[in-house]
């Protein structure tokens, strides 16, 4: 290779990497190693589900769902007619369809609930499972507004029962993988985190199709708006609830809460203390009253797991360099770069000797001056003192084919039947959509927010 540093490929399972005295595992040059998944699956205890909200990330999450051994669907429930149809022409005749949650919750025979509707019913969904007994996988963010969250946590903690929140990146393996890195030390200390999802497609900014029967015959609109303000029929705001404040999160809530869940999976943060953004609606103007850009920028406080740092974050739902994700953990020695199925390490140390001459205030002092700086430098930093040591590029990618949200639910699904903890849980799903949603009211206050990460709270201005 025409490169002083060797590059290793390794193919991960979701089980991760091997580590050798507590540094990464190398191949030799171009050879794949495969590492398979080491989770484990109960499959012989039953798990019946049901689908609260069969939108498309309903379908998603039911999909994937049903991949997992020993789980069954049992019920659909949503709020177009078309869509229990469309349950039972995939899933059964015989399947149970509603347009009211509650008969589902009331249901002895399911165990846990997949709530998948918009945001706006997070929590009453949620709060009203628990409260009933069902374990409970709910999509992200875990809430509609920041204030609804402690009540959710409260709800978990009272029911013993499991909540897990539908943000993938807790379970991915990249990040996992990062995780390891970073707790290495490999990058020095974290200064500055920076995460991205730009798209440049309709249906990327949420311009999703309607039916040609959707009315109020065909779809339940007074239970949807639920605690949102009364207006006419529309079914523009039902199918394409995220474009609307009064039903979803916008681009902050619903997308900036991944990058979060990266940051804070990998850096193990309780999250930032300051949050500022700016947003604006440029370009998807058919209607909407959410923002199609949104850039935020926060301040993440000194803790016992990481360093103070800032992180950037930004989502442009038309973005004429044609989209595209990424995560990247830069140190002082270092960085970590997370892609859609890819790790790339690089990282080095600084030298021992300071640098002399060149674009230095050498050249300003007498000539006579610099030759007794030169003579002493030179005696005091041998060769290799002056040299900086870079360490070997270390790319990871994942298996073809590889699916998080599947690990996601596998984890949620074992929680279920084994009882351990979950990686993504209410007060981590408060952490990651706290912020995200904060960012909301930063562009609408249009000044900093100040978030407690620890007790999940906003913290007001002084009079």
């Amino acid at each position: 290779m025409a490169t002083s540093r060797r590059k290793f490929l390794h193919t991960l399972g979701a089980s991760g990497s091997l580590l050798l005295a507590g540094l990464p595992a190398m191949a030799e040059p171009s050879k794949v190693q495969q590492l398979l998944s080491s989770v484990k699956v109960s499959a012989n205890d039953k798990v019946r589900i049901a689908l609260i909200g069969a939108g498309i990330i309903g379908h998603y999450d039911t999909e994937t769902a049903l991949k997992v051994p020993g789980v069954e669907l049992a019920a659909v429930c949503d709020l177009y007619q078309g869509r229990l149809d469309r349950a039972r022409e995939k899933w059964g005749n015989d399947l149970f369809v509603t347009r009211d949650y509650k008969e589902i919750l009331s249901r002895k025979d399911i165990d846990a609930v997949l709530v998948c509707t918009c945001d706006h019913w997070h929590d009453h969904i949620t709060i009203d499972a628990l409260k009933a007994g069902k374990h409970v996988y709910c999509e992200k963010p875990m809430v509609h507004h920041v204030d609804e969250g402690l009540a959710v946590v409260a709800a978990q903690k009272a029911s013993g029962k499991v909540l897990q929140v539908g943000s993938q990146s807790a379970s991915s393996v990249l990040f996992l993988e990062a995780q390891k890195y970073y707790k290495q030390g490999i990058i020095g200390e974290l200064a500055y985190a920076e995460a991205y999802n730009d798209r440049n497609s309709a249906n990327g900014a949420w311009q999703y199709t309607i039916p040609s029967d959707a009315s109020p015959k065909t779809i339940d609109w007074d239970r949807f708006l639920g605690d949102a303000p009364r207006v006419a029929f529309d079914p523009v705001r039902f199918f394409r609830w995220r474009n609307y404040k009064a039903y979803g999160t916008g681009v902050a809530g619903d997308l900036f809460v991944h990058n979060f869940t990266g940051l804070h999976t990998v850096t193990g943060s309780y999250g930032p203390d300051t949050i500022y953004a700016a947003g604006a609606l440029n370009y998807w103007k058919d209607g909407r009253d959410a923002y199609d850009i949104v850039t935020g920028i926060m301040r993440y406080p000194k803790t016992a797991e990481h360093n103070g740092f800032q992180f950037f974050t930004r989502v442009n739902l038309a973005d004429g360099a044609g989209g595209g994700a990424g995560n990247r953990f830069i140190g002082t020695e270092g960085v970590i770069e997370v892609r859609s199925n890819s790790i790339r390490v690089k990282h080095f140390k600084r030298p021992v000797a300071p640098g002399i001459g060149g674009y230095d205030s050498m050249e300003s002092f007498p000539k006579a001056m610099q030759q007794s700086l030169l003579a002493e430098y030179n005696n005091k930093y041998s060769a290799e003192d002056r040299k900086a040591k870079e360490g070997e590029e270390i790319i990871f990618e994942s298996p073809r084919g590889y699916d998080s949200r599947l690990d996601h639910m596998i984890n949620f699904f074992e929680s279920v039947r084994t009882g351990k903890a979950v990686l993504e849980d209410a007060s981590f799903g408060l952490r990651a959509a706290g912020p995200a949603i904060l960012c909301n009211t930063s562009v609408e206050k249009n000044e900093a927010i100040h978030w407690d990460p620890v007790a999940m709270k906003v913290i007001k201005a002084k009079a």
